[in-house]
């Protein structure tokens, strides 16, 4: 089905490093993308909502205008907040191609499915239009990424007979977690609709990298901590696509490695990995993957997942690196006692975060 596609590890262009106002570094960039290309990989995942609109811009430079448009994939997103009437959809569409520089996507996914807005993209006969441009040879495939619960995954997958694909958050740590519920999420899409899955957050937007001591202790210093994520992950067949939100060469290279070198988890590794993640739950950490969809509607200009990462190593009682993390958190943002709970955070929000009560728990911990 997808013949095109080499390898199993997915370029996610979403976490790419900025400086302070906001531009991307594009010679790191495009030397993370001469070495994926040359290791023999070929997917790029990105949108519009990504890094303040910059994501397409980034493929476009390094990857669009260097190599063949046949020797790459790319997908790309309608995102909810991107249209609001039908006729929104096909201009926002083009000015998307534009912005690649391509003439046609090879996955193009209805963004971030979940109760809050399936009905808009209904409204607005969203999946119709992915179908015509589909026929018009502008969309290879359609799929969905989703952030909800397996009952309405099944509900969209049995109304919308043209998605060919799902984007699921599947990881060791959520697998058989009664929040996200990826192990159902999984059964619903791969084995009830037999559709190819793609997986974000296998590494649960660095938890799995950066492990608490307790848990370091269970797996080899031979490997990475990320490795055992992405091995748990490749362990399934109906996933062909493994996403990746690399930042800097040196996850590039261990990813790559891990990618074509790594043998399947042992059973004794498997069970290792179920132990890591009682550990890490014991921390009851703040679920956040720091993907930054908070942060575009804020009205307070509050650094949300900066400040939820500092307060999870605070959590952990590593008081001088949580200071660090919320000093940063603060430079050029506002305290998280500048919260109005206008409650925009929580409704984009994909691991569906009481994120103004947790943004409580921030002030007590740092604001005293």
């Amino acid at each position: 089905m997808f013949e095109k596609i080499k390898g199993r590890l997915g370029f996610g262009i979403m976490r790419l490093k900025q400086d302070a106002e906001q531009n991307i570094d594009f010679n790191c960039f495009q030397e993370m993308v001469d070495y994926f290309m040359q290791n023999g990989f070929n997917y790029f995942d990105t949108a519009q909502v990504y890094l303040n609109g910059l994501s397409e811009v980034a493929l476009r430079e390094c990857l669009v205008k260097k190599y063949p448009r046949e020797s790459f994939s790319i997908t790309d997103k309608l995102s909810p907040s991107s249209f609001r009437k039908e006729e929104d959809i096909i201009p926002f569409f083009n000015r998307q191609l534009e912005t690649v520089g391509v003439d046609y996507f090879d996955f193009y996914l209805m963004h971030a499915q979940q109760q809050n807005n399936y009905e808009q993209y209904k409204r607005c006969h969203a999946y119709e239009i992915a179908k015509k441009l589909k026929d018009e040879g502008k969309i290879k495939h359609i799929g969905i990424s989703f952030h909800d619960t397996p009952e309405f995954l099944d509900k969209i997958l049995s109304e919308q007979k043209d998605i060919e694909v799902v984007q699921l958050q599947f990881n060791y740590l959520d697998y058989e977690s009664n929040d996200i519920r990826a192990k159902e999420c999984f059964e619903v899409a791969a084995k009830k609709h037999r559709k190819p899955i793609i997986v974000m957050e296998p590494v649960r937007g660095g938890t799995l990298a950066n492990l608490p001591l307790g848990a370091k202790a269970l797996l080899s210093k031979e490997r990475s901590e990320a490795s055992y994520a992405f091995r748990f992950v490749m362990s399934f067949e109906e996933i062909f696509m493994i996403l990746s939100g690399m930042n800097e060469m040196s996850q590039l290279i261990d990813n790559v490695e891990t990618f074509k070198y790594s043998k399947p988890l042992t059973r004794q590794e498997l069970e290792n990995l179920k132990e890591v993640a009682q550990i890490i739950r014991t921390y009851k950490d703040i679920g956040c993957t720091a993907c930054g969809y908070c942060l575009k509607g804020c009205p307070k200009h509050i650094n949300i997942p900066s400040l939820f990462k500092a307060h999870n190593a605070f959590n952990k009682s590593e008081e001088k690196e949580a200071h660090g993390l919320y000093l940063l958190a603060i430079k050029e943002h506002n305290l998280a006692s500048s919260c109005i709970r206008c409650g925009k955070c929580e409704n984009i929000c994909p691991q569906h975060l009481k994120i103004r009560d947790l943004l409580i728990k921030v002030k007590e911990a740092f604001e005293r």
